[in-house]
């Protein structure tokens, strides 16, 4: 038996088969570059100058459960006499549970992977009242990385019916990461511990 060696070995067409490669790859890259935008754009990143926010109105009970849990029993606190003759309009909210608005604001951000609280400096300016409509807001005012972790400076303020800052102050803070989560925006009564939540 005779073989046409001629006949067999034909060349290589190269055209046929480069068009159906190179439109696979790129049909494959233009996938991976559209989910990898998708990705990025689904993600919030801790930049300098970025705000968060969160809405709280305080109540009685949430008085109540403080004192409970402090040990706190200044009577301003419960007595609206003695509230009155200390100068307040009405029973005070006390200052440093106002103050949680601003912790509980960076943890909620960073909660599955954790945040820690490193320092934290108050300035009482104004009383805050049951049934006030207070917003917290933290501002990162500087980003210094430490290897593998991020350390935070916040410019911390508390302000009431959206003008007057009743506290005002500084955080620091330990993150693993600048990369935040989203924060449902709902804001209910705080004795459902909602809030409402807004990145600029």
């Amino acid at each position: 038996m005779r073989f046409d060696f001629k006949t067999m070995a034909k060349p290589f067409n190269a055209t046929v088969m480069k068009r159906p490669f190179w439109n696979s790859v790129s049909s494959l890259m233009y996938c991976s570059s559209s989910a990898s935008a998708s990705s990025s754009s689904a993600m919030n990143v801790l930049k300098t100058g970025a705000v968060l926010k969160q809405a709280r109105i305080f109540s009685s009970s949430d008085i109540a459960g403080y004192s409970k849990l402090t040990h706190d029993s200044n009577p301003l606190h419960f007595d609206s006499e003695r509230a009155r003759n200390a100068g307040f309009a009405d029973i005070p909210v006390p200052g440093m549970l106002v103050a949680t608005l601003f912790p509980r604001i960076i943890a909620s951000h960073f909660v599955s992977i954790g945040a820690i609280y490193v320092k934290q400096t108050l300035d009482f300016r104004s009383p805050v009242f049951v049934g006030d409509n207070i917003i917290g807001q933290v501002q990162a005012s500087n980003i210094r990385q430490m290897k593998q972790k991020y350390m935070v400076k916040f410019v911390t303020t508390c302000f009431k019916d959206g003008e007057i800052i009743v506290i005002g102050g500084e955080a620091m803070a330990m993150l693993p990461t600048l990369a935040m989560k989203q924060v449902d925006n709902h804001s209910s009564e705080s004795k459902d511990f909602g809030s409402r939540t807004k990145l600029h």
